[in-house]
């Protein structure tokens, strides 16, 4: 296949491109700069501009762009770069996709999509909850909508990405390293996770199989903040007695606290699960020690 990769510099773009080469498809980045190598072509998202030619006899595309989450405090003006950075780049993406006739369009979302479900163990056909997160994951998901009319477009509802390095374990890391870790509030709120490995393979099947429609990019065994500080704790050979009060996280991360630490999903990848995707990672215990042996 011949696939054009949009967000190809980020954590699951990286690993996403070498894994593709790696089964012997082509791939075309896209980049805001100017291209410096004959992988790349130009595009310019504001201007809703693709350079002419870069779609020509494209397979399919995979929209992975997006400003980091929990990079920094959710003030107005953050949370409009978070909105903008996801639909304008999916509104350009899938206009161009009807356009040239791509028939596959593979677009970036999140399990943010479902809200706070507490207890409840939700899969891809739950309905979008309340909140900042899930009214961006909506519209983040409603922008890919016009690729429908001629292509297969698949909306990745991903987890927590476990990986040696960046995501959420390469920020956790020093700290837990460092005797800091320990728990979130009463870490009661689950966690859905994904390793790298498994979030790139289950990627390039959404491409190979004819998936369509929400999936669920999470591990078979999402789990609880305190389980998830106990695992980690363990695999680094280091204690975890500390507790993050919800009083102190919302002062120094205001909205972000409720939404994105103090708050989860149980979300399960039941269409992957349907057909046939098999985890390479499907317990934190295997994917933590892989990201720690990584």
């Amino acid at each position: 296949m011949r696939v054009v990769v949009a967000g190809s510099s980020g954590l699951i773009g990286t690993s996403l491109v070498a894994a593709l080469r790696g089964g012997g498809h082509e791939v075309v980045r896209l980049v805001r700069r100017r291209p410096a190598a004959p992988d790349e072509r130009g595009w310019d998202p504001p201007a809703g501009r693709v350079d002419p030619g870069a779609l020509d006899g494209v397979d399919a595309v995979v929209n992975l762009c997006g400003a980091g989450v929990a990079d920094r405090r959710w003030t107005d003006a953050r949370k409009q770069v978070l909105l903008d950075s996801r639909t304008v780049p999916t509104e350009v993406l899938a206009g161009a996709v009807a356009e040239h006739g791509v028939p596959v369009l593979v677009n970036a979302c999140a399990v943010g999509y479902y809200g706070d479900t507490g207890d409840e163990v939700v899969d891809e056909t739950a309905p979008s909850g309340s909140g900042f997160l899930a009214g961006l994951c909506r519209r983040w998901e409603a922008a890919a909508a016009p690729a429908e009319t001629s292509a297969r477009v698949v909306r990745l509802r991903t987890g927590l990405v476990i990986s040696p390095s960046g995501g959420l374990f390469g920020r956790i890391r020093p700290l837990f390293s460092s005797f800091l870790g320990g728990r979130l509030g009463d870490g009661r709120q689950y966690m859905p996770w994904i390793s790298l490995d498994d979030a790139v393979a289950a990627i390039r099947f959404t491409l190979e199989r004819d998936v369509r429609g929400p999936v669920n990019v999470t591990a078979p065994s999402p789990v609880t903040n305190a389980e998830f500080t106990r695992t980690v704790g363990h695999a680094l050979h280091r204690p975890t007695p500390w507790v993050a009060p919800p009083f102190a996280l919302r002062l120094a991360l205001g909205d972000l606290a409720d939404e994105g630490l103090l708050s989860g999903q149980r979300a399960i990848p039941r269409v992957l699960e349907r057909h046939g995707f098999q985890f390479l990672h499907p317990s934190l215990g295997a994917a933590v020690a892989a990201a720690v042996g990584g």
